[in-house]
């Protein structure tokens, strides 16, 4: 039996920057109470994970501001106002580990915080891969390692590897690239 769903009263939005926009949602539950819910909506996310051609699969070590750590991830970007999906994906793997595919496949999909944001991000395997100039935002700087898919479980299990994404695209994807 389906559970039951709140009603969307209103929608307001208090605050916005390029990546994302900060709503208020006024709601009714089921049972006629009303209620606020406040979150961060997106245009979604594309992750790639590239995996070459020696079985080895492409990952990028950058500084993460938040946590004021060094954070190894799979190349991973914002959907832009214009883009989709596919076209960030393609930008994403050029840009942080500078690549680009001719097979490029969607392997499934997950929303990385769903009580916060309702963004989806899309995980992608990119192989036939060619090396091609990246260029990395300002903000980014990347060093580029190659993993075999042992090493990554090993990264996951000691904490080295702790991005959300990451672990949750390597989840979805892990038993494709093996």
């Amino acid at each position: 039996m389906p559970l039951p769903k709140w009603k969307k009263l209103s929608q307001r939005e208090l605050d916005k920057n390029p990546w994302w926009v900060y709503r208020q949602d006024t709601f009714m539950l089921p049972n006629g109470e009303v209620g606020d819910y406040f979150y961060v909506h997106t245009n979604g996310s594309s992750l790639v994970i590239p995996l070459l051609d020696d079985g080895t699969i492409a990952m990028v070590k950058q500084y993460r501001y938040l946590c004021d750590e060094e954070s190894l991830e799979f190349p991973c970007g914002g959907v832009r106002a214009a883009g989709d999906y596919l076209s960030t994906a393609v930008r994403e793997l050029a840009e942080e580990a500078g690549f680009a595919s001719s097979d490029l496949r969607h392997v499934g999909q997950f929303n990385p915080f769903n009580g916060v944001t309702n963004e989806w991000c899309r995980v992608y395997i990119a192989k036939e891969l060619r090396k091609v100039e990246a260029r990395p935002d300002v903000t980014e700087e990347f060093e580029l390692l190659h993993l075999t898919p042992a090493e990554i479980d090993e990264r996951i299990r000691s904490g080295e590897i702790w991005d959300g994404m990451s672990i949750a695209a390597w989840a979805i994807a892990r038993s494709q690239v093996m």
